[in-house]
C-alpha cells in the first residue's frame, strides 16, 4: 500500500503577512484580555485584598485597560515592524480632512440612534445579567468613573485593532468584502459569551462601521459609536438593576 500526499506551497510570500498578522494579532491580543477577565485567581485574590464590591471594581477596570492596550497596540507594533513604511493613516488612525464633516454628522446621528436603542435593552433581564459587567452591590461614584473611563480606553483599542489594523490592511491585500467576512467572524465571534442576541446584533452592527470607516478612511465613528453604547449600557443597567444602588464614598 502506498501513500501519496497531494502537493502543496508552503511558502510564506512577504505580502501574505499584511492579512497573517492582523488576523492571528486580533486572536492574539483578544486572548489576553479574556483569559486575565476569566482569571478565578485574579478574581479572588483582588475580591479578597479590596471587598466584594471593590475587588470587582478593580477587575473589571484593570482587564478593560490590559484589553485595550493589548489589542490597540500589540497587533499594529508587528505590523509597524513588518512594514516599517506603514502611517498612522494607514490604519484609519487620523481624521482626514476631506472627510471630516461626514465623520461628526455620522458621529451625532449614529450615536443618538445606538442610545435610543439601548437604553430600552439595558433595562431588560437578560441583559441586567451581564451589565453592568462590574458585579459590586453598593457603587461609588469613583467606581462609576471608573467604569467608564475603562470602557473608553477598551473601545480605543478595540476599535483601533477591528476597525483599524484588521481592517484597511485587508481591504488593501483582498478586497473589501472578503475583508469585512474576516472582521464579522472574528469581531462577533467575540460576543458569543454573551448570548446568541448580542452575537447576532454584532454583525449588522460591523459591517455598519466598517462601511463607515472605510468610506470616511478613519475609525472615529466606530470609536464614537461604540463608546456611546457602552456608556449608555453602564448607566441604564446600574439605575435599573434591582441588586445594586449608588452610595456616598
Amino acid at each position: 500500500m502506498s501513500y501519496q500526499l497531494y502537493e502543496i506551497d508552503l511558502s510564506f510570500p512577504y505580502e501574505a503577512l499584511r492579512v497573517f498578522i492582523p488576523v492571528t494579532g486580533t486572536l492574539l491580543s483578544f486572548i489576553i484580555f479574556w483569559f486575565s477577565w476569566q482569571s478565578p485567581k485574579l478574581k479572588s485574590r483582588l475580591i479578597e485584598q479590596n471587598g466584594h464590591d471593590m475587588g470587582w471594581a478593580k477587575l473589571v477596570i484593570h482587564t478593560k485597560i490590559l484589553g485595550g492596550l493589548s489589542m490597540g497596540l500589540l497587533p499594529a507594533v508587528a505590523y509597524f515592524i513588518a512594514f516599517p513604511e506603514t502611517r498612522l493613516q494607514d490604519f484609519g488612525w487620523t481624521l482626514p480632512p476631506a472627510t471630516r464633516a461626514a465623520t461628526f454628522l455620522w458621529i451625532f446621528a449614529l450615536s443618538a440612534l445606538m442610545i435610543f436603542l439601548v437604553q430600552f435593552n439595558a433595562k431588560k433581564p437578560e441583559s441586567l445579567e451581564h451589565y453592568p459587567q462590574i458585579r459590586a452591590t453598593r457603587w461609588t461614584p469613583g467606581m462609576i468613573r471608573g467604569s467608564l473611563l475603562g470602557w473608553t480606553i477598551y473601545l480605543l483599542g478595540y476599535e483601533a485593532l477591528f476597525r483599524g489594523v484588521l481592517l484597511f490592511p485587508l481591504v488593501d491585500a483582498i478586497g473589501l468584502w472578503p475583508a469585512i467576512a474576516v472582521n464579522i467572524g472574528l469581531y462577533s465571534g467575540t460576543h458569543i459569551p454573551k448570548g446568541l442576541k448580542e452575537t447576532i446584533g454584532a454583525i449588522p452592527l460591523c459591517i455598519v462601521l466598517c462601511l463607515l470607516s472605510v468610506l470616511t478612511g478613519n475609525i472615529w465613528i466606530a470609536v464614537a459609536v461604540h463608546v456611546s453604547m457602552a456608556w449608555t449600557n453602564v448607566l441604564v443597567s446600574l439605575k435599573h438593576h434591582p441588586e445594586m444602588k449608588i452610595v456616598k464614598p
